[in-house]
């Protein structure tokens, strides 16, 4: 409960703007207890992200799933992450990072350890052990997982980061997805040998 109200107050208030009195109040408890559970405004926002990265990562770690053809895998966590990374909180958490973080590094350096980096973790492993299988050509799996997260952010994502549009047409979404996926296979596919 604490968490999802702070969730909420961050985004609606920005960081700085942030206060435990302000999030305490929006609880309807008091400082002190939120002070119990909490110690900082920034633990308190490193909490509010963790909730939501930890629970994705979760949902992206039963998509990968290494008894399917990799294409198949990779086309799910792609939709998935797509889909996560294009929704209204992902960009709104994202603009917060990206206007905050420059007088406030620490929450960009959290943001990226618990989101951006711990997905392309994830995909990294997947993507190692399908090279080690020979689905996949032999490379460095971390620079192959960020080739692949690099083709999903740039159309669609960046132009809902900049307000261009604001909503995701999802025929051009799946359309986005299959042309990252497909990209991403050419330029790592087995060597024919």
């Amino acid at each position: 409960m604490i968490v999802a109200v702070a969730q909420r107050y961050f985004l609606e208030h920005g960081y700085a703007a942030t206060t435990m009195s302000g999030i305490a109040a929006a609880l309807g408890g008091s400082k002190g207890t939120l002070w119990t559970y909490f110690r900082s405004k920034e633990e308190l926002f490193a909490a509010a992200l963790a909730d939501q990265a930890h629970r994705y990562q979760a949902e992206l770690s039963q998509l990968l799933d290494p008894s399917i053809p990799v294409q198949t895998a990779l086309e799910r966590a792609c939709a998935s992450l797509f889909k996560k990374i294009t929704s209204p909180e992902a960009i709104a958490v994202n603009r917060l990072i990206i206007a905050e973080g420059a007088r406030f590094p620490q929450i960009a350096r959290m943001f990226f350890d618990l989101a951006p980096k711990n997905t392309r973790a994830l995909l990294a492993t997947f993507i190692g052990d399908a090279m080690a299988r020979g689905s996949l050509r032999k490379a460095d799996p971390s620079e192959a997982a960020q080739a692949l997260t690099a083709l999903l952010m740039g159309g669609i994502h960046k132009q809902l980061l900049l307000g261009g549009i604001d909503d995701v047409d999802q025929n051009v979404a799946r359309a986005e997805v299959h042309c990252a996926v497909d990209l991403f296979l050419r330029a790592y596919a087995p060597s024919q040998d």
